[in-house]
Order: structure tokens, then C-alpha cells, then sequence
């Protein structure tokens, strides 16, 4: 049966890497519809994403891979489908915002299975897309109870990643260490960095030129995980915080969506706390 996977290939650097697993395609007449490839030279770490097509058993073409990957490969054969994602939102339209125009132009490779906020704030916005939506407040509860009944909330549902649509609070440890590598964060960036209340007042009162947004996944180190994209854009002394603040939020949509498409079609290779990205 005529069918196209992606086959991802993560394992220490050797020679003759690409012609044997070429060679595996070849051997199948499996037409390659697209390759890259990384090596990583100072991790001896070889890297490459192949798109092939043709008529073969997928888990037979996984052994013969497997046989010629070197000791600790980390192979996958994936048959390309649509991934399912959960929402955690806060207040900030904007993120979320993007992600249901686009889920509803049918531009993202996914379907959305639920937004979980801790305000009711978005709760209109999300249901004219016909979106379930699910509000767990955090007063008066600590902050494990309140992650305790979201995560209760997210494993009733089916998903592949859980993407922070400016979702304002910190994640526990505990929290993180259920999903590794499945939650997915964006932020603004500064050149210089400003934390804490608003940023985009702060970065105005300094002067700065420069605004950006990073997209990420979530580590137990607050905004250091794994980066999956970033974009920036310039500002000059004509702008007021508030000007800085919108462009920042157009930013943070761009980067988040790109990112997003990365990872749900499997372009994104984990390579200790950074990323290969093909």
C-alpha cells in the first residue's frame, strides 16, 4: 500500500550513517521525498529527519533500521497524523487567540481538545470555536491542589503536547515531571532581560531597541528549557510601553505558531537543553 512516513533518527556519529540508511530506503524502492541531516561534532552526535514514501510494511522497515543504527539509536517511523494539544490559558487573549484562528483555518496540525484557564476571563472567546472549555480558579487553594485538579482535567483528555497560551503561573516540579518534553511555553524576550510586573514599562523607562518572544519546553529552570524558536523585531524611541507592549504580543503569536508547527510535525530533535530543528 502506497503510504509516507517520517523517520527520525537520533544516535552517536559513524561512518557511513547516511549511505546504510539510505541504502535501507533504497533496498525497499522508497522514494525519498525529503532529508535533512545534523552532526553535532562536538557531541559526536548525528541527527537527520527523512521523509519517504512508497508501498512497505512500516514496523518491517523499523527492524531493518534498527539493525543498522548504531548501539543506543533513538529511531522512530512515524506515520504522519494529526497530534491532539490542551491549552492552558490565564487572561491574555492574544496566544490563545492566534491558536483558534488557526485551528479553525485548518493551518494547524492539530485539533484542540481543550483550553483549561484559571480565570474565566477567555471562557466567550473560546466557545464561539466550540472548544470545551474548563475553569480551575486558584484562590484561596495552594498551588499544588490547583495543579492537582488540572491535571486531573488535561488526563481526561487524549493529547500529544500541552501548550502555555500565556498562562501566568509557575509550574511545579511535580507538575513538570508527569509531562517531559510535552509542555510547551512562550515568553517575551529583552535585550537586556526585565522580569517581574510589566516588563514592556520597564524595558521603555531603559531605552531598549530591541523586543522579542522565545517559544520553548518547559524544564524545572523557570524560562530555560529547551528553545524551539525565537524571533525579535527592532523599536525605537517613538514608541510608548504600551506600543511596545502590542508589538511584543504580535511577536510572541508568531513564535508561538511557528514553534507549534515545528513540533507537531515532527521537526524537533531534543538534544540535551537545546534543540535540533529540521
Amino acid at each position: 500500500m502506497e503510504q509516507r512516513v517520517r523517520v527520525l533518527i537520533d544516535c552517536e556519529d559513524a561512518k557511513g550513517l547516511v549511505y546504510k540508511i539510505s541504502k535501507v530506503f533504497y533496498d525497499r524502492d522508497l522514494n525519498i521525498d525529503s532529508n535533512r541531516e545534523f552532526v553535532d561534532k562536538e557531541q559526536n552526535k548525528f541527527f537527520m529527519r527523512t521523509v519517504v514514501s512508497g508501498s512497505f510494511d512500516v514496523l518491517e522497515l523499523e527492524s531493518a533500521l534498527k539493525e543498522i543504527a548504531p548501539t543506543n539509536a533513538r529511531l522512530k517511523v512515524i506515520v504522519p497524523k494529526r497530534k491532539k494539544i490542551v491549552i492552558l490559558a490565564t487572561k491574555e487573549s492574544h496566544a490563545l487567540g492566534d491558536i483558534l484562528i488557526r485551528h479553525e483555518a485548518g493551518e494547524l496540525n492539530a485539533d484542540i481538545e481543550a483550553v483549561i484557564a484559571n480565570h474565566d476571563t477567555l471562557e466567550c472567546l473560546v466557545r464561539r470555536f466550540d472548544i470545551p472549555f474548563f475553569c480551575v480558579p486558584a484562590k484561596d487553594i495552594s498551588r499544588e491542589e490547583h495543579e492537582e485538579q488540572v491535571m486531573k482535567l488535561i488526563d481526561k483528555h487524549e493529547f500529544d503536547y500541552i501548550v502555555l497560551a500565556k498562562y501566568m503561573r509557575i509550574l511545579t516540579s511535580t507538575f513538570v515531571s508527569v509531562y517531559p518534553r510535552q509542555i510547551i511555553n512562550i515568553h517575551h524576550s529583552f535585550l537586556p532581560a526585565f522580569i517581574g510586573a510589566n516588563p514592556y514599562k520597564q524595558a521603555f523607562k531603559r531605552g531598549v531597541k530591541i523586543i522579542g518572544a522565545t517559544a520553548h519546553f518547559v524544564t524545572d529552570d523557570l524560562d530555560e528549557g529547551p528553545i524551539i524558536a525565537q524571533d525579535v523585531i527592532p523599536v525605537n524611541h517613538r514608541l510608548e510601553w504600551r506600543d511596545m507592549q502590542s508589538a511584543g504580543r504580535d511577536v510572541e503569536k508568531i513564535v508561538l505558531s511557528r514553534a507549534l508547527n515545528f513540533v507537531l510535525n515532527d521537526r524537533v530533535f531534543v538534544h540535551g537543553n537545546k534543540t535540533i530543528v529540521f
